[in-house]
């Protein structure tokens, strides 16, 4: 799926007088370069479910992988709809990245073949995946099921020069 150009929106009430949108190809780019995400699910008791973990962008959307019988798992065969965020742990400067939308199993061979090789280039051998029956698969990890989440909705967050942008997608 080829990346959206989603509606871009500057939230004034809480962005500075000299503030702008920041184009969605910039936001892509913090998305696709950042190593570490957070992903929250809803466990079936509706409380939330926060962890770290990481991911490629390819294709329009966020990826990540978790074992089949892991909480993230566990929660996303009840409830698809996922938040994922990234950003910097500062008050003052850097930008920060909220990816709301519906994390959907990915089994293809082809695509998971593609984002095997992902993984690998950016994150070195040590995140090495075979392909198996729609899922990787790692002699030391075992299988691990493969998610994309193509943004429903989108915000950053600028510090140091204080901006709220949101992008909506159709």
């Amino acid at each position: 799926m080829p990346d959206e150009e989603p509606r871009t929106e500057l939230d004034e009430r809480y962005s500075d007088e000299q503030a702008t949108a920041v184009p969605w190809p910039q936001a892509v780019t913090r998305l696709a370069e950042a190593e570490l995400y957070w992903l929250t699910t809803v466990r079936p008791d509706a409380r939330p479910h926060v962890t770290p973990l990481i991911g490629v962008w390819a294709d329009g959307a966020l990826h990540f992988c978790t074992g089949p019988e892991e909480r993230k798992a566990k929660n996303l065969r009840r409830n698809a709809h996922v938040v994922l965020t990234t950003g910097t742990n500062t008050l003052h400067e850097g930008f920060d990245l909220v990816v709301e939308g519906e994390a959907a199993r990915v089994t293809d061979p082809v695509r998971l073949r593609a984002l095997a090789a992902a993984w690998e280039a950016k994150y070195g051998a040590e995140w090495h995946f075979d392909v198996g029956d729609g899922v990787f698969v790692s002699p030391e990890a075992g299988e691990a099921l493969v998610f994309e989440v193509a943004p429903r909705t989108a915000f950053g967050f600028g510090k140091g020069g204080y901006s709220q942008t949101r992008w909506l997608f159709a």
